[in-house]
């Protein structure tokens, strides 16, 4: 069966997520609009950007012109200042764009004729559990990124109706290769430190986290877009693996026994990171039929070696904390909304 071509918008699309994403959805034949402030430079869709199905819209997800999803299909909400270290550095402006942008992005769509809305959430709402987790457990967050995150979702889940789906999507923390390279995500993190350093250093060791590679994360999203609309339409799916739920040492030493003789896993007792979560992915398993199909211990060799054959770096741009912080010191005022 061929699949309809359809329009795409997504916010956020260049990425660590969104440079993944929307290279697949440009090779099955869709259309993709970009909305996003190119903090990070368009280098990581460039190979794409003679594509006559891209449109690459410099715009804020907060203000975006709304005549940009005319004829728009289907909107990915990626915008986001995407981890803990980063919402704590403004939480106002955090929960203006996590919460108060995807509220927007989602209104628009609906009165816009959008028939699907799909967001970018986070297994990190989860908070501190001992138990497995799963989309009907009481979220707990602990963060502002967490808090914000779940705010997101019960701003945009009411929006759902008969002509308009809306699915949350809760993803693990993300690793593995992307155009618009991070290394401040656990695992990449620690393949860098174990190509730099020869030794993981990890913090507590006992706290659970779920991962899920990009690239997975980014077929989860394709997969909902393409979906039964009575499948998908008010849900909510954590996504990634059963299997792929780790202490921190346990991935450690997953990473560190990628090379002979294995790196050294160094361990601090005194830790920062307070989160530790299980979470089963059965439903989007069962529902959708949704299976991951990379592993840790592939992708953290992959990041090696392209590391050590000089085919990655990690400047500034991979660490994104680091990058807002330089982007701050130019223009203080770098995250305020265009037009105020």
């Amino acid at each position: 069966m061929v699949k309809e071509e359809k329009t795409f918008l997504v916010t956020g699309g260049a990425g660590y997520l969104g440079s993944v994403l929307v290279p697949l959805l440009l090779k099955e034949g869709h259309s993709v609009k970009v909305i996003d402030r190119f903090f990070f430079g368009k280098e990581a869709l460039a190979t794409h950007a003679k594509n006559s199905n891209l449109s690459l819209i410099e715009e804020d997800s907060r203000s975006f012109k709304p005549d940009h999803l005319n004829n728009v299909d289907i909107v990915i909400d990626l915008a986001a200042l995407s981890n803990d270290p980063i919402a704590e550095l403004d939480p106002k402006k955090t929960l203006d764009i996590n919460y108060g942008a995807r509220l927007r992005t989602a209104e628009l769509a609906k009165k816009y004729g959008v028939k699907k809305y799909i967001l970018a959430s986070s297994c990190s709402v989860y908070g501190f559990r001992d138990e497995t987790l799963n989309e009907e457990s009481k979220p707990s967050p602990v963060t502002t990124y967490a808090k914000t995150s779940l705010m997101a979702e019960e701003g945009v889940l009411p929006f759902a109706s008969q002509d308009f789906s809306v699915t949350a999507l809760r993803l693990g923390t993300l690793y593995g290769v992307s155009p618009r390279m991070r290394f401040d995500l656990v695992l990449n993190t620690m393949a860098l430190s174990l190509f730099r350093n020869n030794f993981i250093m990890v913090q507590g060791g006992e706290q659970w986290r779920p991962i899920v590679h990009v690239q997975d994360a980014a077929r989860a999203f394709i997969k909902v877009a393409e979906s039964n609309t009575k499948k998908v339409n008010g849900q909510i799916f954590n996504v990634g693996s059963e299997n792929q739920n780790y202490q921190m040492k346990s991935l450690a030493e997953v990473v560190s026994s990628i090379k002979s003789p294995a790196g050294q896993i160094m361990t601090q007792k005194i830790q920062s990171d307070f989160r530790s979560y299980r979470v089963s992915f059965a439903k989007i398993k069962s529902v959708l039929n949704y299976e991951v199909q990379n592993h840790p211990a592939d992708s953290a060799k992959e990041i090696y070696h392209a590391l050590k054959e000089n085919q990655m770096q990690d400047d500034i741009k991979t660490k994104t904390i680091d990058q807002y912080k330089h982007l701050l010191s130019k223009n203080p005022n770098i995250l305020t909304q265009y037009g105020n």
